[in-house]
């Protein structure tokens, strides 16, 4: 029995010289192939050398023919190694006519894709044998691996403006009965969406604040509303709170009753019924949570598929928060260009999951020197290229973090304390109009309820 190890790869020598031999009886072949085959997809050495200069005749506009093609294997002293000019001739003797070049490119894309998988299962395991400490980095790395290999096989080709126009009435708007599977995601804020269309596919959204203000609270409740609402299929990457403590917030938000009762167990016998009844509401929702310590974008990327893989596809992802994650370990002595690689990578991930990525960020304490307290853009800059990835960058301001009762009430006396008063500023807005949105924070309750219309800015 012939080992794996002893078997000759996976190629086709005849469908390699039959798409050299159809570029050179018709010219025009060529750009029927070169979206489909690249030189390196060729097993042979001379069908390789062939077809770079093919292309190289191509991307120059002169004809590919016999004497051409000749001419410029010799001059990069590559005739005499594919056989000269009698491989030539041999190649348009036995094949008189073009049609069927793309079936041909295709067998040798697919021996190559298969050669690929070798390659790969190789690394795999060299990976396995090397073993380590870290399992889940190597399975991990594993992932990634056949994971590029399946983005190799997708033709970033350029498309006809009539199929994107077809996609884009195919295509449901936040109001549609199917928005929840392939649509934008609501948030659950009336004017939140009003304002921003929903969460759009591919969009990485931070939402940045300081500390207790609320932000992974608003995080949850964006999880809760879509799942409720449009069915959505949500993770949840909790770093610095345990998936427990995530679970009391859900609950005090659905049942009404204070999340410290609920971690304390002190509970009557009627919070006991609404928390039942809560639990029913909340149990069939699809909201996945991995509360790791330590997530890098490689993992990230790699628990993600698996469950888009496992569930059926992904509507949303929270992650609280992005400061909290690790890098590469590239930029381990520079933080700034670490969060940097962060962000930029989620942005990817964002793209290549076709999911919106809402992400919650730390603000830099710029903000608490001035006078107004209120968050800018500019408090982000400290935090790498944030700013720069994301599509939409909220802010979380509450005034009663600054001013406590008294205070409020000898300056403003006849105005009425701000309590739990949020102002969820969208300070960019790379698709559509800025504006401030104002909700009401239950801390309590660790949930935030709509309080007024929309305050447009800018559009």
């Amino acid at each position: 029995m012939v080992s794996a190890a002893e078997k000759a790869p996976p190629f086709d020598v005849e469908a390699e010289e039959a798409v050299i031999a159809s570029i050179l009886v018709d010219g025009e072949a060529i750009g029927r192939v070169e979206g489909i085959v690249q030189p390196e997809d060729f097993y042979r050495d001379q069908n390789r050398w062939a077809y770079d200069a093919c292309l190289a005749l191509w991307s120059r506009n002169e004809p590919i023919n016999q004497v051409t093609l000749g001419h410029e294997l010799s001059r990069r002293e590559k005739l005499d190694d594919v056989g000269g000019l009698p491989y030539l001739s041999r190649l348009t003797l036995e094949l008189a006519t073009p049609v069927g070049v793309e079936h041909y490119a295709r067998i040798v894309k697919r021996d190559a894709t298969y050669r690929s998988m070798i390659s790969v299962g190789s690394q795999i395991v060299q990976t396995a044998y090397q073993g380590g400490p870290d399992l889940d980095g190597a399975i991990a790395r594993a992932e990634n691996l056949v994971m590029t290999l399946r983005e190799g096989q997708r033709l970033g080709d350029l498309i006809a403006l009539r199929h994107l126009l077809d996609d884009f009435w195919e295509k449901p708007g936040i109001d549609s009965v199917l928005a929840g599977s392939i649509g934008a995601i609501r948030s659950g804020f009336m004017d939140l969406d009003t304002l921003l269309g929903g969460f759009q596919r591919s969009d990485l959204v931070v939402v940045a604040a300081r500390p207790g203000v609320g932000k992974s609270a608003l995080l949850v409740n964006f999880a809760r509303n879509a799942a409720v609402a449009q069915n959505a299929r949500v993770a949840i990457f909790t770093i610095e709170m345990a998936s427990d403590q995530l679970v009391h917030r859900l609950l005090a938000a659905e049942s009404g009753i204070d999340v410290g009762r609920i971690r304390l167990g002190q509970r009557t016998e009627n919070e006991e019924r609404r928390l039942m009844t809560a639990t029913g509401e909340l149990h069939p929702l699809e909201i996945y949570i991995d509360d790791s310590s330590v997530v890098t974008i490689s993992q990230l990327q790699a628990k993600l598929r698996r469950l888009a893989q496992a569930v059926g596809g992904l509507d949303l992802v929270i992650i609280d928060y992005l400061q909290l994650m690790h890098g590469s370990g590239r930029y381990r002595d520079n933080r700034v260009q670490e969060v940097s690689e962060i962000s930029r990578g989620l942005k990817m991930l964002a793209r290549d999951l076709d999911v919106p990525i809402v992400a919650a960020a730390q603000l830099s304490r710029a903000a608490e020197m001035r006078q107004t307290h209120v968050p800018m853009l500019s408090d982000l800059r400290e935090s790498g290229s944030i700013e720069q990835d994301a599509d939409v960058v909220m802010f979380l301001y509450r005034e009663d973090m600054y001013v406590n009762r008294d205070e409020w009430e000898s300056r403003e006396p006849d105005a009425i304390y701000p309590a739990g008063l949020t102002k969820l500023i969208v300070a960019k807005h790379r698709n559509g109009p800025t504006g401030q949105v104002a909700l009401h924070f239950r801390s309590h309750l660790s949930r935030f309820e709509d309080l007024m219309p929309v305050e447009e800015e800018t559009a």
